[in-house]
């Protein structure tokens, strides 16, 4: 039997071992053994240095932007690719359908991940968290919380149950956060990522050292144990048993220096069906579908299966006899074979595992649907492939085990409830999960559920007829969204949005004077110098302009006949601008004032370059904020202060963002913004 190679230190290695050393990996379907993993001879001292030596500083040599690019590039090299990975991914018992949802799920976390970079994260310079806070009276120390990249390598354990999905769902934060990733696959499937690293190390597009795979355990007998050489600017992502993440995170190393655990384990999670939603109704059909869906892809090993089916008493006939109509239609075998609808469990020892459980289950609840001993399968053999029918109990919510073990496969208990109260309460006996929904029409029994299990649970899909058509369901995950859960579903997340990818990076408060903020951060702040050059800033390219480059225009008074033509111009009679006895009446003005947007425009009057030039276009406004009011016969200064450039990396311009301070005679600050423009580059232009 071969031994899949690891890819660390800028190649691939392959341990020299007999052929029955390490550990075996079968084919789900047939049970041929495919080969072996182990990691006899690798330096992990040397994997964790190679990347954190070469890895991390090609990944912090480029922005956000950039890196955010090589993952939408990767993205779309896997996606060329991706039949590659099907036809592996069929060894690891799962159909067409569930490959593509492991497969092309990982690719999507990783273009979602490129999408949000773009969008979210700077374009240049350190991420900043917040706003900047002011320290003292006279505004001359101040404070911002700054992100940078922790200088250490992301360690991913990864589960069995999505071997692609899992580890893409860890990289992509950690790249885009500028940390290199060390990958762990879990044995059954390991076969499965070796493929996914294989076409990763192939496509070039990621710098050396910013990936690397483990094929086999963290542990060498020349190496040492991984974790004994992580530091406190490493993390660990752990996806797998609860019982295993306890181990880990009692490490002494990982215990000692404070390492960065995550981790995404056990979850009984629940599924619960509104009192309003009767077998005539479009609800009552959503629920058990997905129901059945769950069950079944993937053959059930999905960290977000529903595991528990609450069920308002005067339905549970109903439902039950609804989902064994459909868990009848299954057909179970090698996904290969034309007809086959789910197929097997990633391997013989997880067939058995899943059986244990039942019988610990089967004492406390009864089997409605299947047979957890045999099961009639299609194109394969029942015996040497790891197939398990469908399982259906029904139990009474007062059972213990069906609270606290989990059969992961396809298995799922339904029971009763009789009240919303008690429904709240039989969903937080889980002691904390991934994921749970409530399928319902009614908005009162959304909220007091939802608010209700709430604190057990990292994601609760509300589903009804309104969201069901793009709705992706009970068990997907999104990256946009957290992935992870409190309690027993380990008190971490994954992925989650910028979040995710703020994990991977230091917050450090930096205080200081407003000038040495800006330099640090690169960015102009209030109270730091201003320049105000002779060639008024809308004339300059964006590789021109500076932080602090200001104009500043005005004065321009304002009249009651400017105030009264904006009124009749725009239709804004509101009475504080026209009507001087109801005017006179209102506490804040006391008599006609001027329109805040009359006083915007007369500031883009004042700021303005009318000529063609870099200035592309205004496309917006921030944070505007009305401070004084504006009287008849004011006059209004505008200052106008470069604040933010950020070069686009793949377009002929940039984004900069402006201060925009509006003063009245007395220098009464009237009305504060951010302007936004798009300003062209000038070596595109000479192109």
């Amino acid at each position: 039997m071969s031994v899949l190679p690891s890819y660390v230190r800028g190649e691939w290695v392959t341990p020299a071992v007999s052929d029955t050393a390490g550990r075996p990996m079968t084919d789900a379907v047939t049970g041929e053994e495919i080969g072996r993993l182990a990691t006899d001879g690798i330096d992990m001292a040397a994997v964790a240095a190679h990347g954190r030596d070469t890895g991390g500083p090609a990944l912090r040599d480029l922005s956000f932007h950039q890196r955010a690019s090589l993952l939408k590039a990767l993205a779309g090299y896997l996606r060329e690719h991706r039949e590659e990975l099907y036809a592996v991914s069929a060894r690891t018992g799962a159909t067409k359908g569930d490959s593509k949802f492991d497969v092309d799920g990982g690719i999507g976390v990783l273009a979602a991940y490129a999408s949000l970079g773009k969008r979210e994260l700077p374009a240049s310079g350190p991420w900043l968290d917040g706003d900047l806070a002011p320290l003292s009276r006279g505004g001359t120390f101040v404070g911002q919380h700054v992100l940078t990249p922790l200088r250490g390598v992301a360690v991913q354990v990864n589960a069995y149950n999505f071997p692609c999905w899992g580890p893409l769902e860890k990289l992509a934060p950690a790249f885009l956060a500028g940390v290199p990733s060390i990958i762990k696959p879990a044995t059954p499937t390991a076969f499965l990522t070796a493929e996914l690293a294989r076409l990763i190390v192939e496509s070039g597009v990621l710098p050396e050292g910013s990936v690397q795979f483990l094929a086999g355990s963290l542990t060498s007998p020349s190496g040492g144990d991984l974790f004994d050489h992580l530091t406190e600017q490493d993390l660990v992502s752990f996806t797998g048993s609860a019982s295993t993440a306890r181990q880990l995170r009692t490490h002494p190393v990982l215990s000692a220096r404070a390492v960065r655990f995550t981790a995404e384990a056990d979850s009984l999670n629940c599924s619960i069906l509104g009192p309003d939603a009767t077998p005539d109704t479009p609800e009552f059909d959503l629920y058990v579908s997905q129901l059945v869906t769950e069950m079944t892809v993937k053959a059930g090993q999905k960290c977000t299966a529903i595991r528990r089916a609450f069920v308002p008493a005067a339905q549970v006939d109903a439902v039950v006899e609804a989902v064994r109509g459909k868990l009848a239609q299954v057909v179970v075998g090698d996904p290969s074979t034309e007809g086959v609808t789910m197929g097997a469990l990633a391997g013989l020892e997880q067939r058995e595992e899943v059986r244990r459980s039942l019988k610990s289950l089967t004492d406390a609840a009864e089997v409605v649907f299947g047979d957890p001993e045999q099961v009639e399968v299609r194109g394969a053999d029942a015996e040497r492939g790891a197939f398990l029918s469908p399982v259906l109990l029904r139990a009474e919510g007062d059972a213990a085990a069906v609270h606290e073990v989990e059969a992961f496969g396809p298995v799922s208990t339904v029971m009763p409830y009789s009240s919303t109260a008690e429904v709240v309460a039989l969903a937080a006996r889980g002691q904390g999960s991934l994921a749970g929904s409530v399928v319902t029409a009614d908005p009162d029994f959304a909220r007091d559920v939802v608010l209700g299990v709430a604190p057990w649970h990292g994601r609760l899909l509300v589903l009804d007829r309104g969201d069901a058509k793009e709705s992706t369901g009970h068990g997907s995950p999104m990256p946009q969204l957290v992935h992870g859960g409190p309690g027993r579903a380990g008190g971490g997340e994954e992925m989650g949005g910028v979040r995710g990818v703020a994990h991977h990076m230091q917050r450090t408060a930096v205080q200081g004077s407003p000038d040495m903020l800006s330099a640090i951060t690169g960015r102009w702040v209030p109270g730091s110098a201003r320049h105000v050059t002779d060639e008024h800033p809308f004339r300059k390219h964006l590789e021109d302009l500076r932080p602090g480059d200001t104009v500043v225009g005005g004065p321009r008074p304002v009249t009651e006949a400017d105030v009264e033509h904006f009124a009749e111009f725009t239709g804004d009679t509101f009475y504080a601008h026209l009507d001087a006895e109801a005017a006179a009446a209102n506490p804040f003005f006391g008599e006609r004032v001027a329109h805040g947007y009359l006083v915007v425009s007369f500031a883009a009057g004042l700021f303005v370059d009318p000529a063609p030039g870099p200035v592309l276009a205004n496309f917006g406004v921030d944070h505007l904020r009305f401070l004084t009011p504006v009287r008849f016969g004011d006059e209004l200064t505008i200052t106008l202060t470069a604040k933010d450039i950020s070069p686009r990396a793949s377009a002929a311009y940039g984004e900069v963002r402006w201060d925009a301070e509006v003063v009245n005679a007395a220098g009464e600050p009237v009305a504060k913004y951010d302007v936004l423009t798009l300003v062209a580059k000038r070596a595109q232009e000479e192109s």
